[in-house]
């Protein structure tokens, strides 16, 4: 099969397209087709080290074992099956939720055993791949490209918002709001738990893209009086901060947070290492809350809302597999709206 594999850590030169071995399911997995595979930040951060060097960048102790075939936002065909799973299966169009766990229900993403696919298992970057059966999940919509968006960054964004216990009314603002999170944190909190979201983008040529995606005011992070702004457009202080900038917006969210606020983060894309003044945080009585993936309940909740047309998939561009080099860097470039999407 045709795949593109990361060789180690560094550039875009360690990705590169490889002829490898179909998959054999074993007796609890399934061999899916792969037909589309949203990017994620994941597995460039991966690439490049940016969780560690060594052999410890990846979401295990041990780190990535290289070579290792990226990509966790996959949705394709069930083609074959293992000796354990219902022949019906077969055939099935389905999008996987992207890790395996030990953990309980409700904390399986935080169990230490936690194995990312893409990272621990080989990935979608790929014509096939294999998974287990119970973790292929039928797709909330009849498309196949437009089913890959949701499944690191939708349960991400998902989780997001239940962790920062966002009530209908209030007011938060969505950092990186054009991104691949960030868009669907917009959707979700407008237009599933019904708060009113300030977008914040580089680029106001998006404002009509954006509010039609359920943001009330967008602003741009360019702008020298941005905090002003902010506190202008709500009429004061803010509830809770969605991140997923880090450090170059992290000054401003707190300084935006009315007293009692939250501030939820789960990515760096501006800057990784930051100051705190810790009197900011506890005179002002502020959450800090960190948050990645979700959990299986969370997922079908998403999926629920994808079905339902509350949360729209927005794909920005798509790459045909043996351009992954391309897409991500064109994933690395500020302005885009949406997922990019690798098509095989």
């Amino acid at each position: 099969m045709k795949a593109v594999q990361v060789s180690g850590y560094g550039g875009l030169d360690q990705l590169e397209v490889v002829e490898r071995e179909i998959p054999k399911p074993k007796a609890n997995e399934v061999l899916i087709q792969v037909k589309a595979c949203a990017i994620n930040n994941t597995e460039i951060w991966m690439r490049e080290g940016a969780y560690g060097t060594e052999g410890k960048s990846g979401w295990r102790p041990e780190g990535v074992q290289f070579p290792r075939i990226p990509g966790s936002d996959i949705t394709g065909q069930i083609i074959e099956i293992g000796t354990d799973v219902d022949v019906k299966r077969k055939g099935e169009d389905v999008v996987l939720f992207p890790f395996t766990s030990s953990g309980e229900p409700g904390s399986e993403h935080i169990s230490e055993d936690m194995s990312f696919i893409g990272s621990e298992y080989d990935g979608g970057y790929a014509e096939y791949v294999v998974w287990p059966a119970n973790l292929c999940l039928p797709m909330a919509l009849p498309n196949y490209e437009e089913s890959a968006v949701f499944s690191v960054s939708g349960m991400t964004a998902w989780h997001m918002v239940e962790q920062s216990a966002i009530k209908r009314g209030e007011t938060v603002m969505v950092t990186g709001a054009n991104g691949g999170v960030g868009s669907l944190n917009v959707q979700i909190a407008a237009n599933v738990f019904g708060a009113k979201v300030i977008a914040i983008v580089g680029d106001l040529s998006l404002e009509g893209k954006m509010k039609e995606l359920g943001a009330t005011h967008v602003l741009s992070y360019r702008s020298d009086k941005l905090a002003e702004e902010i506190i202008e457009a709500n009429g004061g202080p803010i509830d809770a901060v969605l991140d997923v900038v880090g450090d170059a917006l992290f000054h401003t969210s707190l300084h935006v947070l009315r007293k009692g606020g939250r501030f939820c983060t789960s990515g760096s894309a501006g800057g990784q290492k930051t100051e705190l003044d810790f009197r900011t945080m506890y005179l002002k009585h502020i959450t800090l809350i960190g948050s990645v993936l979700g959990t299986r309940d969370e997922f079908e909740r998403l999926m629920k809302a994808v079905t339902d047309g509350k949360v729209k998939p927005i794909i920005d561009r798509t790459f045909p597999l043996e351009e992954a080099r391309e897409a991500q860097s064109y994933f690395k470039k500020s302005g885009k709206l949406g997922k990019i999407v690798l098509l095989t």
